[in-house]
């Protein structure tokens, strides 16, 4: 065979559902010299990877890590641990997450109650209080920032539902994470897992997850194995944490240099900071957009700032004007999923690429595209 040249990646910005553009500090840390998954230097970096995580994730959980997989399996790593056959779940649906939460949930063999809200709606809290009337489920779980929707999911009520009906509460935050307010132990959160393309700005390939106490002493009374060995959180829990750390896999050590990297970054900018800037960019957005005949898939109270679903006008081809984005102006932006494709962008501004140059080149390209 001939050999493939080197490799030479094009410089595009990143406006898409993910991943978003990392910050060149991220890049310098993972061509960082490799060290062993073992070695004292990479654990010392695991404790700094656990404690930034939970200043990020707002909780004390002493199992606060981050999973050698990207976000989906955060989620799968969430619901296998918990749920055994035969248990009751309740899951809130209202984009394609939820569904693959209600799907690794049915796999477990769970018995699965779904609660359901039309795409580019939240759930209402009054559905779930009914749904749980009617029964007593181990879980109930929910996306926060429902990428494929642009929905901004509040929890609060939600949270204290599930935990006066006994059920554990688990939170995606793949997308919210780093880009608007989680607080974790303030909002009664239970299982809350991210990822680390989104709002963190490091490549895809670790999901952050963290497990409370509760949680933990859920998956101790298990009377089955976990259907993971990969994702057994008592597996891991003796690899992330405690003074002999026990082999379990090789971890991806440059992965953990650009989190590590990518954490400081988010704190060194300071939390209130960066979700006032995700915000602000967000409404820049917002007034080019509708300068431009587009407008807004969400109601402006749950709109998520960080990930904005725009309704493409009529007379627009959706998929050539994103193909030409990205072939001529190096710009991605997203189509949407399921009954909303070809109806909708979806329109990044995460972490690195939450900026207004990126807002600007945008705008501008557009208005060049569509005359």
């Amino acid at each position: 065979m001939q050999i493939p040249p080197e490799l030479n990646t094009s410089q595009r910005i990143l406006l898409g559902p993910g991943p978003s553009n990392v910050h060149p500090r991220v890049l310098r840390a993972m061509a960082q010299p490799l060290v062993g998954h073992l070695d004292p230097e990479f654990v010392a970096i695991m404790d700094e990877v656990r404690g930034m995580l939970r200043a990020v994730m707002r909780t004390s959980n002493e199992m606060t890590f981050a999973i050698s997989a990207p976000g989906s399996a955060g989620m799968e790593a969430a619901l296998v641990n918990l749920l055994e056959p035969g248990d009751e779940a309740l899951i809130c649906i209202h984009g394609v997450f939820g569904g693959r939460m209600a799907d690794i949930a049915e796999r477990c063999d769970a018995r699965v109650t779904r609660v359901e809200a039309e795409w580019g709606h939240p759930i209402d809290p009054d559905d779930v209080k009914k749904a749980l009337a009617n029964l007593r489920p181990k879980l109930v779980a929910i996306v926060h920032a429902e990428t494929s929707t642009g929905v901004r999911q509040p929890l609060e009520e939600i949270s204290r539902m599930a935990r006066e009906a006994g059920a554990l509460f688990v939170v995606d935050a793949v997308t919210s994470l780093g880009g608007i307010d989680v607080r974790t132990d303030e909002w009664g959160i239970d299982v809350l897992y991210s990822g680390t393309q989104k709002c963190l700005s490091a490549p895809p390939g670790l999901s952050p997850i963290t497990f409370s106490e509760r949680a933990l002493e859920a998956v101790s009374k298990r009377r089955t194995k976990v259907r993971s060995w990969f994702l057994d959180v008592s597996l891991l829990r003796n690899y992330w944490s405690g003074g002999q750390r026990a082999y379990h896999h090789t971890a991806p050590v440059s992965m953990a240099f650009a989190l590590r990297e990518a954490l400081r970054i988010v704190l060194e900018e300071g939390l209130e900071a960066r979700f006032a800037r995700h915000q602000k960019n967000h409404q820049i957005l917002r007034d080019a957009l509708a300068e431009l005949g587009f407008s807004f898939l969400v109601d402006r109270e749950f709109r998520l700032p960080e990930l904005n679903a725009v309704l493409v006008p009529a007379g627009i081809d959706e998929a050539a004007v994103r193909r030409r984005l990205l072939d001529v102006y190096d710009i991605e932006v997203g189509g949407g999923l399921g009954p909303l494709a070809g109806k909708i962008w979806r329109i990044g501004l995460m972490g690195e690429s939450s900026s207004l140059n990126n807002i600007n080149a945008l705008t501008g390209a557009l208005r060049t595209i569509l005359g």
